[in-house]
């Protein structure tokens, strides 16, 4: 599977921003989905998570309550709204996808799309 992410910026603290990823292939409603991100000097943190169906989700303690994931696979996508932005949620964020193993561990995602940029000024 080919994943690619987009809808990354520039956002001041408090802003939103949607990011999107798109998955090529036609089993991704058999994957389970990631956002992870990455920061300066920083090890890779997985953000959020969802189960092929889309009826589990999992949110780091960090983001709950502003950032939510869903997925459409209708449309081959998912998605991560993010509001009320902080500037420690500056980093580079990636999308994965999981074919085993538990969708709201790290250790499960093997296929990895291209990041996308997320800054946040204060």
């Amino acid at each position: 599977v080919q994943l690619q992410a987009s809808g990354g910026g520039l956002v001041q603290a408090g802003g939103s921003l949607r990011l999107s990823c798109a998955a090529s292939g036609r089993t991704f409603s058999s994957y389970a989905m990631g956002w992870f991100r990455q920061a300066p000097g920083k090890e890779r943190e997985i953000v959020a998570a969802i189960s092929w169906s889309g009826g589990r989700t999992y949110h780091v303690d960090s983001v709950k309550g502003r950032f939510t994931i869903s997925r459409d696979n209708a449309k081959n996508t998912v998605y991560l709204q993010m509001n009320s932005l902080k500037p420690e949620d500056t980093a580079v964020y990636y999308c994965a996808a999981a074919t085993r193993g538990a969708y709201y561990s790290g250790r499960s995602y093997d296929y990895w799309g291209q990041g996308t940029q997320v800054t946040v000024s204060s």
